[in-house]
């Protein structure tokens, strides 16, 4: 049970910190209202980071994202026997971290009445700069293909300082390559929070944009996998 807690509340810590930059930056009345893109990579920098500390203080390994588990797994870095507990404690995480940012931000939501306004899917799920299929999958699968690389080359990334590296890991590949898609990196980060805003009772909601959500699902696992198999090829 430790994986399942570990991921559960060290991706709710995640969540609740990176959609909780989604909500601050788009909602009306909201006092960050309107910050730009270098906030928005470093507080999902940080958010990481925490959530990794969280998650490796209460027992599992810090993946916080079904990529990480599945891409390590699939090449021998990560026991297949724990991928279960593993992927629960990720999705149910980032449903009840999304659930509590809806909660914390209800009154902006109510003051926001269109997507135009700010009140849109996009604060709690990715979507395309450009709408391109193939282009924004292949957005994904890179950004993602870079980031458990690195991962993979920082050792044991939840022991001691190494936290913070794979949060400023987020950060650069958030400047550098998620201005195409928002980089979702995560399927739990995106599908969780997404089906949130599907469900929940958040006012003046608009559509969730379900067409879009296999591309933040299946590129970030691909990428995952090309990675880890690169990496067991060097090595």
């Amino acid at each position: 049970m430790s994986g399942f807690i570990g991921e559960f509340f060290g991706t709710m810590v995640l969540i609740v910190l990176g959609t909780g930059c989604g909500a601050a930056i788009n909602l009306k009345k909201s006092y960050a209202k309107g910050s730009n893109w270098l906030y928005v990579t470093i507080a999902w920098g940080m958010a990481v980071t925490f959530g990794v500390y969280v998650a490796a203080s209460l027992g599992s390994e810090g993946h916080l994202n079904p990529a990480v588990t599945l891409g390590f797994a699939f090449f021998g870095y990560f026991p297949w026997s724990e991928v279960g507990p593993y992927l629960l404690g990720q999705f149910l995480g980032a449903f009840i971290g999304a659930a509590l940012v809806a909660i914390q931000f209800h009154p902006h939501f109510k003051e926001t009445k269109t997507p135009e306004e700010g009140n849109s899917v996009g604060i709690f799920a990715t979507g395309p700069a450009i709408k391109n299929n193939l282009f924004n999958f292949l957005s994904e699968t890179i950004a993602t293909f870079i980031f458990v690389f690195a991962l993979l080359n920082l050792g044991d990334f939840d022991k001691g300082l190494k936290p913070i590296a794979v949060g400023l890991l987020i950060m650069v590949i958030g400047q550098a390559l998620g201005g195409t898609t928002g980089f979702a990196l995560n399927p739990a980060r995106d599908w969780s929070p997404r089906l949130a805003y599907t469900v929940l009772p958040i006012p003046n909601k608009s559509d969730a944009n379900w067409g879009y959500a296999w591309v933040p699902m299946v590129g970030p696992i691909v990428g995952g996998i090309l990675a880890a198999g690169l990496q067991y090829l060097i090595k």
